[in-house]
């Protein structure tokens, strides 16, 4: 039964699975230990294949050091520990799978997910750089400049250590993040100053404030629209993509989502049941205190702002569900959200600059991006066809046909909530998903705007294979190193050989163990 654009299920529904049996505790026992081993080895590899400061003390650190000088073991050390959190992560499914008689309990889940993580919390950032320019952006604005006109080349000066560690591509570009996420990192830089280690540090803390919210905000946001808490919460928080790309690679998706989620929750904790009725003093104010939180989440990355629209059209719908209804929840939306983005701006003396560098990212062309890929056939058909190189063009028109064909999608799914077809949540992230895989940039960890709502809402067995498969590939597929391998492409190949060749020997060694995890059979009395 639909009321207001959601789902209402019976709670007590959803918690009828039992606990795991004995059997099945000591399996979830050995995928606790297998994920923490892999975990542990990503801690000890990354001393070798992360993204290390450009002034890293570690070279000249006794017994650490050696890492550094055998970046092929390293990669291989990390790849392997990859294997083995992919490989838990995929067991830990069968017991958080919709529908199972008997599922993982939330405080079962909560410890394996806290065992998965504490060894990453220390790792060097892999997978990505991005960090280091975050630290650079940040130290721009604690001395009072502005991040929104100037890169770190100009602003810190080429020889400057934060500037140093930032990817040549991005040290003359400004930030593209929004004005929360930039006063947070002045802080940052005003405790650890041109420290990089440090810094680091502090902004995967930063992260995992993100993180936690986002663990707060899932298992509630399933309930309330008919998932197993648990089922959310592994496909969401435990996704080896989180782990990877938000903890590791220190990414700020992390607080931008987590903020986008608990706004969410917070607006629907207090929203009538039965359509039509008036919204109270009570229900306006938490239904405000959302709107702010996802403007917060915007104010760090704008993507978060399109909750908005699928949150009003919930809104509406609990109202009444007229147009009339659809007009008074964009009102109010609309005002709570720019009051909160504006006090943000003037607040944090940062500005409305962020609004003119959204695009910075755009400099990229990278294939990943499937608008930047059609340009790039399109401009290599015309050289073929003899009509002069116009690649540059190519790209930029493709780019703006995918942008108004996401724009156009994103509206389709909000009307489509709006007279209950689809539930609000799941249009919100299947738009999500469109405006970031055609828009001009496409990075891995994007996926994860659209995979963690829809991991609070989608039961379909079909979806939630998809979501696995993709989630496990992209984690295993990608070079867990933020740096470059200066031409020497063997690196990766034997790094993979390596870990394919140690994985397969772990299995090997503990085949007794593992083999019914994979064939999903109880582990005997004796084990």
């Amino acid at each position: 039964m639909t009321a207001g654009g959601l789902v209402m299920v019976d709670r007590s529904s959803i918690g009828e699975a039992g606990p795991l049996d004995a059997p099945e505790r000591r399996q979830l026992d050995i995928i606790r230990r297998w994920g923490t081993v892999g975990a542990l080895l990503m801690f000890v590899g990354s001393l070798g294949a992360g993204a290390a400061p450009v002034f890293s003390p570690l070279p000249g650190t006794p017994v650490l050091g050696l890492f550094a000088r055998m970046p092929s073991a390293a990669m291989a050390v990390v790849w392997t520990g990859v294997f083995l959190v992919v490989s838990a992560w995929l067991w830990l499914g069968r017991f958080a799978r919709p529908g199972r008689s008997r599922l993982v309990s939330r405080s079962q889940l909560d410890r394996t997910l806290l065992m998965w993580i504490t060894p990453l919390v220390f790792v060097l950032p892999m997978f990505s750089r991005d960090v280091y320019s975050y630290l650079a952006q940040s130290q721009i604005a604690a001395n009072g400049q502005d991040p929104y006109q100037q890169g770190p080349q100009t602003a810190l000066g080429v020889d400057h250590p934060l500037t140093a560690n930032v990817p040549n591509i991005w040290r003359e570009t400004p930030a593209p993040y929004g004005p929360l996420f930039l006063a947070l990192g002045r802080v940052i830089s005003m405790v650890t100053g041109d420290s990089v280690l440090p810094g680091v540090f502090l902004h995967r803390l930063l992260v995992l404030v993100g993180l936690a919210m986002i663990v707060w905000a899932l298992p509630r946001l399933a309930r309330r629209f008919g998932v197993p808490p648990v089922s959310a919460l592994w496909l969401g928080a435990a996704n080896p993509l989180v782990l990877f790309h938000l903890v590791v690679g220190v990414h700020n998706e992390g607080l931008a989502i987590g903020l986008m989620l608990v706004g969410l929750e917070l607006a629907l904790r207090r929203l009538p049941t039965a359509p039509g009725t008036p919204l109270t003093r009570e229900e306006l104010l938490w239904i405000s205190l959302g709107a702010t939180m996802i403007t917060f989440g915007a104010a760090v990355k704008i993507p978060a702002a399109l909750a908005l629209g699928f949150l009003g059209v919930m809104i509406a719908r609990r109202m009444g569900g007229s147009f009339l209804d659809l007009l008074k929840a964009a009102v109010l939306l609309t005002v709570v959200s720019g009051v909160v983005m504006v006090a943000t701006c003037l607040g944090t003396g940062l500005g409305f600059g962020w609004v003119e560098t959204l695009n910075v990212a755009g400099t990229v062309k990278s294939w990943m991006s499937p608008p930047t890929a059609m340009g790039f056939m399109g401009g290599g058909l015309g050289l073929l066809l003899g009509l002069g190189n116009h690649t540059d063009a190519m790209i930029a028109l493709m780019r703006l046909v995918t942008q108004a064909v996401s724009v156009v999608i994103a509206g389709t799914l909000l009307w489509k909530a709006f007279k209950g077809r689809i539930k609000a949540v799941n249009g919100l992230g299947a738009g999500l998903g469109a405006v970031l895989v055609l828009g001009p940039v496409l990075q891995p960890w994007y996926v994860l705007w659209a995979a963690l709502p829809l991991a609070t809402a989608v039961l379909a067995k079909r979806f939630r294979l998809f979501a696995t498969g993709t989630s496990a590939f992209i984690a295993v597929i990608l070079p867990p190193t933020g740096s470059a391998f200066d031409g020497r492409a063997y690196i990766v190949p034997q790094a993979v050989l390596g870990a394919l060749i140690a994985f397969g020997v772990c299995l090997f060694v503990a085949r007794k163990q593992v083999l019914p995890l994979i064939r999903r059979d109880p582990l005997p009395e004796h084990a």
